[in-house]
């Protein structure tokens, strides 16, 4: 190369030199004010505890949403099979608590079952949301989530004289009660730790 052409490629590299170090100290600069060492990841900002708990309440509505779907398949399923109808204890034991002495016709009713049905079912996901807050591990946190959920059912409806104590049913109701629950606690589980691996991301 000839000392002609040397003369515009050694400008064009320190111009270039130039631009990244000017670059490079800008980026120290703003990391500096970030309180960031060069060479190191700008961390994400912390929140408060506050809405952590809101963050986890939220994920785990959405999850019991999910969880009631899948509960909602399985008793249906269930119902057909055998041939039963439907427990109205939840509206029962729901309209006791908001002082609703009757409703107006059987649709109606049917519709306020099936508004406590996926409310109960969606409120009760925030229960797995918080449980994960708390710091469970996901099989711990399901434990206690099905333990909260079905032994709350158990102690509040025949409080509320909707249904008899869990010691007057038989072995088969159990199973079938306890089966439908698991199968609850389960999708919820699942719905609420693949949206929390989402949000960590």
């Amino acid at each position: 190369m000839t000392q002609t052409a040397q003369g515009p490629a050694k400008q064009v590299a320190k111009q270039a030199a130039r631009a990244a170090a000017r670059r490079a100290a800008q980026g120290a600069a703003r990391g500096a004010i970030r309180g960031v060492l060069p060479g190191q990841t700008a961390a994400r900002p912390q929140r408060g505890p506050v809405a952590r708990a809101a963050q986890h309440v939220g994920k785990g509505l959405l999850a019991g949403l999910a969880g009631t779907v899948a509960m909602t398949a399985s008793s249906t399923l269930e119902m057909k099979l055998r041939g039963r109808g439907g427990s109205s204890a939840p509206a029962d034991a729901a309209a006791k608590m908001l002082g609703i002495s009757s409703f107006t016709d059987d649709d109606a009713k049917a519709r306020f079952g099936t508004m406590v049905h996926w409310g109960y079912g969606t409120g009760g996901g925030a229960v797995r949301g918080l449980l994960s807050g708390l710091g469970f591990g996901p099989r711990v946190a399901n434990g206690l989530h099905g333990l909260v959920v079905w032994g709350s059912e158990q102690m509040m409806l025949p409080a509320l004289d909707v249904a008899p104590p869990l010691t007057q049913w038989g072995a088969k109701e159990i199973a079938v009660d306890a089966w439908h629950h698991t199968v609850y606690v389960v999708a919820t589980g699942l719905a609420y730790e693949r949206l929390d691996a989402s949000s960590a991301r």
